[in-house]
């Protein structure tokens, strides 16, 4: 019990750590670009704090700049009195700034943007070396083939409905080439595709154009999505299709006496192509009390296997088979990384204001959900770390470049402002509207926190307990993939 216990502990310590440093790391990246700008600009800088409130540490420079770290990690900040007033959020200011030279409109903008610039480098830096490590990825993860279509979607409230995707005719073995017009590369682009639309008909029902690939021929499908699931979101029905192999053949089972080995690959079965998990699991509950033909690839060549009929007390679950799918080690362009990761985060805060999208707040993170994701992708390996780090650092950029007082393209608004009618605004009005705004984000922040990450989390930890222990690694099933 105890040596069990000892692993456990050190590597949840060791995802913890990953968390602190890759999250406060993204903040201080952050803060670094402001600090270093300001210093080069010649403007005065009194203090670096990493968190808001009251100095947890604290110290000093011969620079004369304070450093610290405060209690609430929410952020972070650089105090230039110069620059701006946020004594409701970072303190008053006690530098003398009289016989100063007034600050120009072009290193305002220059400090303003060195912070995002710098979290966009940081992003550029991981993508390079996840370039350079390599992405290991499940064929399912790589694929725009449909695996399976389902029958029933379940709503919210319990009630099963048909499914979208096969209303409207979707296929298993349909290749998805474009959603509303935009290429697909890989299954979280039709997940994302599909999540942050906002195409609507003219009743006002959710509308989604998927443009697949069957038998060579390309076709047009519109679709209309159910609000599904514990978050819900849009969704149709659909999971991916992947390569089906063989993990492990349990002895004395009907798949041992047809002869299965690991590593075959299921192509068909009773004369059917296999795309997924699902079809084939399906196959073997209607051969029940029959002979199962399935077609494998072995070695490059394709040979018949017969399961034997099983029923009742006889019958083994799955026949016997554990199965899985492959994985394969793909090096993404840094520049293609940082595009996708860019172009998402915009379309998710298109989403976020569009009328006609199903994306609220409730569907976003705060802070602790995102320490939660990094803490899964801690568990799962540093490549992972990397992955997660690279988006928030694109996150952090792009929302601080939104025109709201209290963020940076807040401040870059009101110089561009004072500098189009050829003096500042008043001093009054920017306190007042960066007071009254950062009252919003920090209610804002707990409306996610309290509505959105906490019911997640629980959500989370009651499925992984419910879940049985995986005897190997399985292939995605139709609750998990579908979408």
């Amino acid at each position: 019990m105890a040596t069990d216990l000892l692993p456990a502990l050190l590597g949840n310590l060791w995802s913890i750590a990953l968390v602190v440093l890759f999250f406060g790391g993204s903040i201080f990246v952050h803060e670094l670009g402001h600090f270093l700008a300001a210093r080069r600009r010649g403007v005065l800088v009194e203090r670096f704090s990493i968190g808001f409130g009251p100095p947890l540490w604290s110290w000093r420079g011969r620079d004369g700049v304070e450093y610290r770290i405060a209690w609430f990690p929410l952020g972070g900040y650089v105090l230039l009195p110069e620059l701006a007033d946020l004594g409701a959020a970072e303190g008053p200011s006690r530098a003398d700034l009289s016989g100063r030279p007034p600050v120009t409109y072009g290193t305002r903008m220059l400090v303003f943007a060195a912070g995002a610039a710098c979290n966009l480098i940081f992003a550029f830096v991981l993508a390079v070396l996840l370039w350079a490590l390599g992405q290991p990825m499940s064929s399912d993860g790589l694929s725009t083939r449909i695996g399976h279509v389902a029958p029933t979607l379940t709503l919210p409230d319990g009630r099963e409905v048909p499914s979208p995707a096969r209303e409207a005719g979707l296929e298993p073995g349909d290749h998805i080439r474009r959603i509303d017009g935009r290429p697909v590369a890989a299954w979280i682009d039709i997940q994302n595709s599909l999540i942050l639309g906002t195409g609507r008909d003219a009743a006002g029902r959710p509308q989604v154009v998927f443009t697949v690939e069957r038998a060579g021929r390309i076709l047009d499908v519109t679709i209309h999505p159910q609000l599904a699931g514990d978050e819900r979101v849009r969704r149709v029905g659909i999971g991916p299709g992947f390569e089906l192999l063989v993990h492990a053949v349990a002895p004395d089972s009907p798949a041992a006496q047809a002869g299965f080995q690991p590593e075959d690959e299921i192509l068909q079965a009773d004369g059917r192509p296999v795309w997924s998990d699902v079809p084939f699991r399906a196959a073997l509950a209607a051969a029940s009390g029959r002979e199962l033909e399935v077609r494998v690839r072995r070695a490059g060549a394709e040979r018949v296997l017969r399961l034997p009929a099983a029923e009742g007390a006889a019958a083994v679950p799955g026949a016997g088979l554990t199965l899985k799918t492959g994985f394969q080690t793909v090096h993404v362009s840094p520049f293609r990384q940082l595009g996708d990761a860019i172009g998402w985060t915009y379309r998710t805060l298109v989403s976020l204001v569009h009328p006609r999208s199903d994306i609220g707040l409730d569907k976003m993170s705060g802070p602790v959900g995102i320490a939660r994701v990094l803490h899964s992708a801690a568990e799962v390996g540093l490549r992972a770390v990397f992955l997660i780090t690279l988006l928030l650092n694109v996150n952090l950029a792009l929302f601080n470049l939104l025109p709201i007082p209290v963020l940076d393209g807040g401040h870059m608004l009101f110089a561009t402002l004072g500098r189009l009618r050829g003096r500042p605004l008043p001093g009054s009005l920017i306190a007042g509207a960066q007071s009254v705004f950062m009252v919003v984000l920090l209610s804002l922040v707990a409306y996610v926190t309290v509505f959105s990450d906490v019911p997640r989390t629980l959500r989370e930890m009651r499925a992984d307990r419910a879940a049985p222990p995986a005897a190997a690694p399985a292939a995605p099933t139709a609750p998990a993939s579908a979408r």
